[in-house]
């Protein structure tokens, strides 16, 4: 079990030093803007990467520094005023590296935890991964990490993480719950979703594409489901999970 240390200090947010969060708090793109990129939530862990000395944390209206998340090695900005008496010192990082066959069997859990996402009420919120509210890679990547299977935070960098699923655009046998979808531009994946199993997929998808938070959709190309028929056109390939990030290297 991971040994509390001292609390967080202004003095003592240092390069390479490593926290563990006891409360949720927002992660932003710079030092400035209002961005949001990702949220974390309680009981993860970050390494400072840009010093926050007293005098310049103090005199900066916003008062962030720049971490790095040790589960994912996602980069995001962070208040300090949020971490204050809410992080504590932690050793260093020693990721949880599931089999192929133990990933597998945890599966079932996070497509129950998908089910139980979509009945709260919620809307799609850019950087979401806390919930009610996700966006669409937050909401797969919390889902896996309920099961302790961490997967990094943007879609397309799971979509270069996961095991390639070889699938003809009209041939989805190969397909197994618990797959991951990608969708997006012939050049980047910006969308991704879970297969549930008998054709449907879980998504967090915007207003502009005619939802508003998580739903379930059909992998076919229907023209009574507008929003089933704009994935369908912009569907890329799958992926399969089978190895759990190690909070180092991104893909």
């Amino acid at each position: 079990m991971q040994t509390i240390g001292a609390p967080i200090t202004i003095k003592r947010i240092i390069a390479g030093s490593c926290w563990q969060l006891f409360a949720s708090v927002n992660g932003y793109a710079d030092a400035t803007t209002s961005a949001l990129v990702t949220q974390v939530f309680k009981g993860r862990s970050f390494q400072v990467i840009d010093e926050c000395s007293k005098n310049s944390c103090l005199r900066d209206e916003f008062g962030r520094f720049r971490v790095r998340l040790l589960e994912d090695g996602y980069q995001c900005w962070i208040k300090w005023s949020e971490v204050i008496g809410h992080a504590f010192g932690r050793g260093p990082w020693q990721p949880t590296l599931l089999t192929k066959d133990q990933i597998q069997q945890k599966l079932t859990h996070v497509l129950s935890w998908l089910e139980n996402a979509a009945r709260k009420d919620n809307q799609y919120l850019w950087g979401g991964t806390i919930g009610p509210d996700f966006d669409c890679s937050g909401l797969v990547q919390s889902a896996f990490a309920s099961q302790q299977i961490w997967l990094p935070r943007d879609a397309y960098q799971q979509e270069r993480f996961c095991e390639v699923i070889e699938i003809g655009i009209s041939n989805f046998q190969s397909l197994r719950a618990g797959d991951l979808l990608f969708f997006g531009t012939p050049q980047k994946c910006t969308h991704v979703a879970v297969y549930m199993g008998a054709g449907m997929y879980c998504h967090s998808s915007g207003i502009m594409n005619g939802r508003n938070g998580i739903g379930f959709d059909p992998l076919e190309e229907f023209e009574e489901n507008s929003i089933a028929a704009y994935y369908f056109s912009e569907f890329r390939g799958a992926g399969r999970v089978v190895r759990c990030h190690d909070g180092m290297t991104l893909p």
